[in-house]
Parts: C-alpha cells; structure tokens; sequence
C-alpha cells in the first residue's frame, strides 16, 4: 500500500533541505520522480515505493533523529567549516546527515538542537511559532532599571526592533562591575541578545543559552549530547503552532 506525501514535505523529512527550499528545487526542475522531472507542487509521492532524485542526488528515507548538545564555546554552529573550526556536528557520532536548528554564535555555549528532519527545523525557526529561549548573560557593568525595562518593551536595533523580552537581574557585583542576567527571548537574529546588552551600554562578556522551550541542559556537561524522546518531539511540534 502507498502511503502518499506532498513532494517537498518527503524532501524536507529526508533531511535534505527545508521544505520552502524543496518547494524551490521542485519548481526550478531539479527533481526528477521515477525518471521523470517533475515541476508541480501539488505532486504526492510515497519513498517506499518512488524513486525521488534531487539535484542527481537519490533520496533514501531516513527514520528522523532529534539530538541535544550542550555546545562548547569556541565551536561552529554547522555542519562544517572552511577554517577547519570544531562544528556542532562532530560531538554527535550518526551517519545520518544531521544540521543544527538555528544557530549559536561561536563564542556562546548551550543548549541547540540538531536533526535530519528539515521540515520539523523549519518549523521550529519559522518567526512566527514563539517558542522562547532563555539565556544567562554576565554583562560589563550594573544595568539600571530602566535599562531592563528596555529589554522588557523591545528595543531598537538596526534591523528593527526587538519583540518584548523576559529579564531577571540575578545577581549583579558592584565592585566587580559585573552582573548576571537572565533574558527569555522568542526571536532568532543574529547574534540578538548580545546586540540588544550593547545596546543598552552593557556588553555581554560571556553568554550561555540555559532553555530551549522547556528543554534545559540538566545532567549534561559542555560536549554532551542526548537523543529527545518521543514525547520531547511531540510537544516541540505543539508548541510551534499553538
């Protein structure tokens, strides 16, 4: 019995590629269903039974994989790098091709999340399924109040401004002149929390990403990394459309 699917979607599931981007390749030609090229979106296909090859590569259907890794700083949030840099990837031993969800910059350690699914990756990026991430940032200095309540109402950065962010001062060292807080955010810009503490007058010196939704980094070290369960999948998926 075949069990039918969008084109893009078994694409996307396959780990290939987002299914915006498989949607792309299908309408520029570059996929070809049992020796047909095929150009409309609306095509179903069942990859048990199908030949699907994207750009002269055949698609294998993989069973799809959810990893967590606390990722060290000083390591590339990619698959690879030009520079020979450590990437997320090499911390998890698969020969399925994995990717990241998002992205941590290279001097942030924390919780990211890899998969081969880019159809769940893309729907936990998308802008608009609000899924926070929580962060511990020690920053140069001892904000004001007003200063967070900044924070608190979105501020303004040079792509627009910042959605309304959750912040806790947890401790802050006057002598030091340092302080520890904890920021919740649901957006995903380029390097966001710390543009938005220089923003304020506050540098990050150091910046951990400590939630991912209700995920947290419990048990694990910096390298570590861990299979979601089943249920762990399930809510994520909730938790991106509701």
């Amino acid at each position: 019995m075949k069990v039918l699917e969008r084109l893009q979607k078994v694409i996307a599931q396959a780990g290939v590629t987002s299914r915006r981007k498989a949607e792309q390749l299908i309408l520029e030609g570059k996929v070809i269903v049992n020796g047909n090229k095929v150009t409309e979106l609306g095509t179903k296909v069942d990859l048990q039974h199908d030949e699907v090859i994207v750009e002269g590569v055949p698609l294998e259907k993989e069973e799809p994989i959810y990893f967590l890794l606390y990722k060290p700083t000083g390591v590339i949030s990619s698959v690879d790098d030009e520079k020979g840099r450590k990437v997320v990837t090499d911390f998890i031993p698969t020969d399925k091709r994995i990717f990241p969800i998002g992205r941590l910059d290279y001097d942030t350690s924390g919780l990211i999340l890899l998969t081969n699914d880019g159809d769940f990756a893309n729907l936990l990026m998308h802008p608009k399924h609000e899924i926070y991430k929580t962060y511990i940032a020690k920053v140069e200095g001892v904000p004001l109040r007003e200063d967070i309540k900044k924070l608190e109402k979105g501020i303004h950065l040079e792509d627009g401004r910042t959605a309304p962010a959750k912040v806790k001062v947890s401790r802050s060292d006057k002598k030091k002149g340092t302080s520890i807080i904890e920021i919740s955010i649901h957006e995903g810009r380029n390097r966001q929390v710390r543009r938005m503490f220089e923003a304020i007058g506050h540098p990050v010196m150091k910046l951990k990403r400590e939630n991912y939704g209700f995920l947290n980094l419990k048990g694990l070290n910096a390298g570590d990394f861990r299979e979601l369960k089943p249920h762990e999948v399930k809510r994520l998926r909730e938790l991106a459309v509701t």
